[in-house]
């Protein structure tokens, strides 16, 4: 494990152990780095799923009583609604969509999207021509946030992606 996922996975489980927030500061001192690093961190750590709110106190980890799951995934506008309603049809719900902009950072979209109801909505708006998927702007290549009243059912959802050719490579 490369040092900079070591000190993400440590700082995860110092904000989750303190009942109090933990100060950017106090981490940076911690760990030897400096507060924009932390800043970093905490950014990447949220990418991978974790709710860390910012307070002026410091950071607070909020647990989510479902477990969460980032996917990085690619597909077509044509294939978005299949994307969705299977990830619905496995007992998923896409909690948002975000992309890596290489000027902007994260771009994130809220979607909380749990049943072919609301996938309906959502594409009927899309197709409407009131925004284009965020998607667009990153060559199709984006990353939901999906959660499951367990870790089997992410599972489930993670094959599903990956046998349709929806989980991006690597992944």
């Amino acid at each position: 494990m490369r040092k900079g996922e070591e000190r993400r996975r440590d700082i995860l489980n110092r904000i989750r152990a303190s009942r109090r927030p933990v100060s950017g500061t106090d981490l940076a001192e911690d760990f030897g780095v400096s507060r924009q690093v932390i800043v970093q961190d905490i950014a990447l750590i949220r990418a991978q799923g974790y709710e860390i709110m910012s307070t002026n106190r410091g950071y607070l980890l909020i647990e989510s009583e479902d477990p969460q799951r980032v996917f990085k995934v690619c597909h077509t506008d044509e294939e978005m609604e299949d994307e969705l309603n299977s990830i619905v049809d496995l007992g998923g719900t896409v909690v948002d969509v975000f992309v890596w902009h290489k000027v902007y950072g994260r771009v994130t979209g809220e979607l909380n999207i749990g049943s072919r109801r609301k996938v309906t909505q959502f594409m009927e708006g899309i197709r409407s021509g009131k925004s284009s998927p965020l998607k667009n702007i990153t060559s199709n290549y984006h990353y939901h946030t999906i959660s499951a009243p367990d870790e089997e059912t992410l599972d489930l959802i993670q094959d599903m992606l990956a046998e349709k050719g929806y989980l991006a490579e690597g992944e």
